[in-house]
């Protein structure tokens, strides 16, 4: 697939993985249209840390997910739609439900009506592991059932889903990627690796939540990669993915690691305010990554350990772009 002959839309364009999307297909020499939510202050999030190279070659829209008329004109033109727009913190969720489901949900229905009406080669539509609740088996595969056990987990089932009936209605092309838990440089203090980094960094104690729940982490350039490979793959279309590592480790364990990496002794801490409601807690999440590498060819490059050092480095270099001190929703 040529990228420099692609025009690309994506969704979400200011956010973690979304800003080193954009990063890569626009050093792909795709022309990249970044649709970043509105405000006043003219922010446009990671977008700020393109390369200088790039930054005249990336078109941005500041716009609203809701508002289908933003999202159609953003849309007007565009081959291929990277659709990462969502509100994703589960914290947040839990205070705002309302405002969680409409974007991801009405925000989805409007990006699938105007691909539809403008006929767009290919939509890659983002799911999240979260669908699948805590693990009824493992690893888990893309047929495991689906629990909502957040607001956020609820909206994304329902986007998902909407997603699927446009591909089975209209046969609009569409390809979904779940990826588990990303993480890597730019991700903000709302995930739980840049938590402890930062609090790792600047104090004695860490405090967390949840120590023996378990995640599948993925590095941030693996998962783009896998966004790339599925838009490319033409065995992707009608297809829900899951982009994974096949590994997962406790938060207590990775804290260690990551203590390790930093040279540092701390001391951990439980605050009852990070814990999720029981029911709502998800306790294991570990990703078959077989459709994965049959379909896309994709594996995973990076090692959890050099991924760590990457990641801690980058915040090292950036802490003044995080408060430690705050529980960050």
């Amino acid at each position: 697939m040529k990228w420099n002959l692609a025009k690309v839309l994506i969704t979400g364009a200011g956010g973690f993985i979304g800003s080193q999307l954009v990063e890569k297909l626009a050093g792909m020499g795709a022309g990249v249209v970044a649709f970043v939510r509105y405000n006043s202050r003219n922010d446009i999030g990671l977008l700020e840390l393109l390369p200088e190279r790039l930054q005249g070659k990336v078109k941005i829209i500041m716009g609203d997910l809701r508002d289908s008329n933003a999202v159609g004109e953003a849309i007007a033109g565009v081959d291929y739609i990277f659709h990462l727009g969502a509100l994703i913190a589960i914290p947040y969720s839990y205070v705002h439900p309302q405002e969680v489901i409409d974007t991801n949900v009405s925000g989805t229905l409007n990006v699938l009506n105007s691909a539809k009406y403008y006929r767009v080669k290919k939509i890659i539509h983002t799911s999240t592991s979260e669908v699948y609740g805590t693990a009824q088996y493992v690893p888990i595969d893309e047929k495991h059932p689906l629990q909502g056990q957040s607001p956020y987990s609820a909206s994304k089932i329902a986007a998902d889903k909407i997603a699927e009936s446009f591909y089975r209605s209209f046969g609009l092309p569409i390809a979904t990627i779940r990826p588990f838990n990303t993480y890597g440089p730019r991700q903000s203090a709302r995930a739980v690796i840049p938590t402890i980094i930062t609090q790792v960094l600047t104090g004695k104690t860490v405090i967390l939540g949840n120590l023996d729940s378990t995640r599948d982490f993925t590095y941030v350039d693996d998962t783009v990669n896998g966004f790339i490979k599925v838009a490319e793959s033409r065995f992707s279309t009608g297809e829900i993915i899951n982009i994974g590592s096949g590994a997962e480790i406790s938060i207590r364990e990775i804290t260690e690691k990551i203590s390790k990496i930093a040279g540092k002794e701390v001391k951990i801490k439980i605050d009852n305010k990070r814990l999720r409601p029981e029911k709502s807690e998800v306790q294991r999440l570990l990703a078959d990554n077989t459709k994965a590498k049959n379909i896309l060819k994709w594996e995973p490059e990076v090692t959890l350990d050099e991924g760590l050092k990457r990641t801690v480095a980058w915040i090292k270099k950036n802490i003044s772009k995080y408060k430690p001190a705050i529980y960050q929703i």
